[in-house]
């Protein structure tokens, strides 16, 4: 078993040369593959190219070949040194981007660049929110929470706003830990034994203790069981390791004819806690409130009759002057992450529409959140961790979780793209068709560039989502279009 100290000490960064000459020879590992996600790093891995070779991110030139992006590379940073001022900030979003892509692809090699950007980030610059935030999910990844929940903490420290959820999963991450700690212990009282197999290689005593349960020894295979798990806990074992033993030690103690239920079912409770923890994280108010959960119906019924804005997250809208005709509307919809300045964007938010991945904006007051997400499993995980008790009145419910695909019908055949928060609330409120006026503020497409909160500015405009299908379907049902309000009504 691989620890994360031993990763470590076999990979490590620091310096950008270096971290670029590893980003090119990576480049050319994902030549040919066909698994989606490195796919997606194999492109991430050519921005960073373009961005290395001509200082520009958003250039249009066409994809180089990954083997041909890993040779120029090469020849880049062949002899270069590394500015006296640190990384560049276009060649750090570039580079937080490669490696966000990386730990999505979960592989080891993959992981392993991953942990050399993450060093090179944070030697360059010590106070990054964003490298921070990478070493933290990161060393989740690897299970060494034991640095991940230090790095999490750090960049709390740097931000103004938990959109990230980063707070809950500090706690849920404490907690798991006591837990973990309560349990071995308990097994340590039930099992004195395996405190004689507790300093052998974990590796070797828990196949000795398979070997023995296989011919039916429990009672010399369950002290070498707990004591390769005590050993593992000791040497600091990535925990994802730990758990996968400790979830089948505890299936061959459930399975014996002979098994001790009440101390079995101590022991459960313990590893149900400690694994819910690590999932959600602890919940001060499950009732987030006393919350009021409504469908399409009372939706309907909130905002039949009355006129509607829908503000952009555009960098139009941040220069507008419009705060006071905003505010003016009945009803002001606001999306994600968005931005409050009075005197351009208003400062009155009714409903907040939002994407259950991320928790910019869920402390701030507002009548309803409707919050979206397109697998229902995820959008509830979301909910349990990233509401704030008090901070809305009303609450959709699953009805409203995802109109473009629920409501509206629209499968991927029809709708190829992912919809976004604008255009989920958009069609939402379109189908229910009870609004005399339907206005977008600032709807440009991000034509001019976001403005959002400060945290979200790094925030890339994903390319998961069909702009220009949206954009036709708006102008398709436009009455009336000004520089800075099209109206649906």
């Amino acid at each position: 078993m691989t620890t994360v100290q031993n990763r470590r000490a076999r990979v490590s960064g620091g310096e950008l040369d270096d971290c670029l000459r590893a980003c090119a020879v990576h480049s050319g590992k994902l030549v040919g593959s066909v698994d989606r996600r490195r796919v997606e790093l194999a492109e991430q891995l050519r921005r960073l190219l373009v961005v290395v070779t001509t200082g520009s991110a958003t250039t249009t030139a066409a994809p180089a070949a990954p083997s041909g992006a890993a040779a120029r590379l090469k020849r880049v940073v062949k002899g270069a040194s590394t500015p006296a001022s640190g990384i560049p900030n276009d060649v750090l979003d570039a580079l937080l981007a490669v490696a966000n892509k990386a730990l999505e692809c979960g592989y080891d090699d993959e992981l392993d660049l991953a942990l050399v950007i993450s060093d090179t980030v944070l030697a360059q610059r010590r106070n990054s929110r964003a490298g921070w935030r990478l070493r933290a999910r990161l060393m989740e990844a690897l299970g060494d929470e034991t640095e991940a929940v230090p790095a999490y903490e750090r960049y709390l420290g740097l931000t103004d706003s938990d959109g990230f959820g980063v707070a809950a999963k500090i706690a849920g991450l404490r907690v798991a830990g006591e837990r973990d700690r309560e349990l071995l212990a308990l097994l340590r009282r039930q099992c004195p034994r395996a405190e004689e197999f507790a300093r052998g290689p974990a590796t070797d005593v828990w196949a000795e203790g398979l070997t023995a349960h296989a011919v039916g020894d429990w009672p010399e295979a369950e002290p070498r069981m707990v004591g390769a798990l005590l050993a593992l806990a000791a040497e600091g074992a990535p925990v994802a390791d730990r758990q996968e033993l400790l979830s089948q030690y505890l299936e061959l103690r459930a399975a014996r004819s002979d098994v001790d239920l009440p101390a079995l079912t101590e022991v459960l409770a313990l590893y149900a806690e400690q694994r819910r923890n690590r999932m959600r994280g602890p919940v001060a108010d499950p009732t987030i409130g006393g919350v009021q959960w409504i469908g399409l119906g009372e939706f309907r019924n909130q905002v039949a009759g009355k006129s509607v804005c829908l503000i952009a997250n555009s960098g139009r809208v941040g220069s507008s002057s419009l705060g006071a005709e905003i505010d003016a509307y009945d009803l002001v919809v606001r999306f994600n992450s968005y931005r409050i300045d009075a005197r351009h964007t208003g400062g009155r938010t009714d409903i907040h529409a939002t994407i259950h991945k991320h928790g910019f904006n869920w402390d701030q007051q507002v009548t309803t959140r409707l919050v979206f997400g397109g697998v229902s499993g995820d959008w509830k995980y979301s909910l349990r961790n990233r509401l704030v008790p008090g901070a809305q009145q009303f609450l959709g419910d699953e009805s409203l979780r995802w109109p473009v695909r629920n409501i509206g019908r629209l499968g991927a055949d029809v709708w190829s793209g992912i919809p976004t928060t604008g255009f989920n609330m958009l069609f939402l409120l379109d189908f229910l068709d009870v609004s005399p006026t339907l206005d977008l503020i600032g709807f440009d497409f991000y034509e001019s560039g976001a403005y959002r909160v400060p945290e979200a500015m790094k925030m890339p405009i994903t390319s998961v989502h069909e702009y220009t299908s949206e954009k036709e379907w708006v102008m398709q049902r436009a009455q009336r279009v000004t520089d800075m309000r099209i109206s649906l009504r």
